[in-house]
């Protein structure tokens, strides 16, 4: 198995072959711990915060991760009403990622004002974001979204289950979990030529490490439709991923990741201290027909900031050295393999 992705490589360098390599990430957070580590006056600083994985990251073709926080001006908070500074946009595309999910359950949480400041900041560094609008306007200018990615022309799409409650309003738009409005973006994705469709999606229970019906309900509808890739977020602990063909399209493969956990945060519990990053690599043989070839997982932990100007760090789990933290990063790690050596198809861990 590991031996497939390195034979796909050569083969593709030796006939021409098209090949990409996406990676995406969970949820990045930005609790009141977080948020005090990198206050410096009245600035603020995340160095440190990737440096031990952005070589991972800015080595893919195209890298994904969850924003799942509002960014704007002061006040800054935490849970359970989030809002960050710039700064923290500034280190996430800093690290590589490329792509800045906004429909989560948190994106209403400085109601409109917030929504449209996270939409700003993002526009003001030319970072491609999605899921949330400042107006209906707005969303059909931005979609459909494609991004030519070494040759493969692919569209992406944001949805949330919900926003805690909180109605948009003022005329800001946020993609909810709706199926017809779902397939309608799918339509429209594929008129205007995309080859391959993701689905990012925020959904499932929170803490629970399987998918719940609704979860496997929704994924069969994607899947039906002909979606590519289904990438979770939201329980903030990992849940299962899958690899293999399409039920309905069998000449073509789906790539279904339920939960990747948590990229980055202050939770404590032993399976919100990390998450695992899906490196995913997308293959066209002499057929023309795009595909998802293999795909394989890493985890990932935080390690809280350990003093006076210091930051919270994310390591790869088995990387970690530090004896106050290497036992639960450890824990981490047997708890996630656990549910992946279990339930996991065609998806297995990255071998260094």
């Amino acid at each position: 198995m590991l031996l497939l992705p390195l034979f796909i490589s050569l083969l593709s360098q030796i006939l021409g072959y098209d090949e990409a390599d996406l990676v995406f990430v969970g949820d990045a957070m930005q609790h009141q711990a977080q948020l005090d580590a990198a206050r410096r006056g009245k600035d603020y600083s995340y160095d440190g915060y990737f440096t031990a994985i952005d070589s991972i990251i800015s080595a893919a073709d195209y890298a994904v991760v969850n924003l799942e926080t509002p960014v704007g001006p002061a006040p800054h908070s935490g849970y359970p009403c989030f809002n960050a500074p710039v700064q923290y946009l500034d280190e996430l595309a800093d690290a590589g990622f490329d792509l800045f999910l906004t429909a989560n359950n948190h994106t209403l949480d400085r109601r409109a004002k917030g929504l449209r400041s996270t939409i700003a900041a993002l526009d003001e560094r030319h970072l491609a974001h999605l899921g949330t609008y400042s107006s209906d306007s707005a969303r059909r200018a931005s979609l459909p979204l494609i991004k030519n990615i070494n040759k493969f022309k692919i569209g992406f799409l944001n949805y949330t289950y919900g926003t805690n409650g909180i109605t948009p309003t003022d005329g800001v738009v946020v993609d909810y979990i709706d199926r017809p409005l779902i397939k309608a973006d799918v339509d429209s994705l594929r008129s205007a030529g995309a080859e391959m469709i993701c689905v990012c999606i925020h959904w499932g229970d929170e803490y629970h490490l399987l998918p719940n019906n609704t979860q496997k309900k929704t994924a069969d509808f994607l899947e039906a439709l002909g979606v590519d890739m289904i990438i979770g977020a939201h329980p903030h602990v990992i849940q299962p991923m899958e690899l293999r063909p399409n039920r309905y399209y069998p000449d073509k493969n789906v790539l279904l990741v339920y939960s990747l956990g948590n990229f980055v945060s202050n939770m404590k519990t032993p399976d919100t201290r990390g998450g695992a990053l899906v490196h995913v690599r997308l293959f066209r043989g002499e057929d023309h027909r795009p595909m998802v070839s293999t795909a394989d997982y890493r985890l990932l932990f935080t390690i809280p900031a350990t003093g006076r100007n210091t930051n919270f760090r994310v390591m790869e789990a088995d990387s970690v050295t530090d004896p106050a933290w290497r036992p639960r990063a450890q824990e981490f790690s047997r708890r996630a393999r656990d549910i992946f050596n279990k339930h996991n198809i065609g998806v297995p861990e990255f071998k260094h």
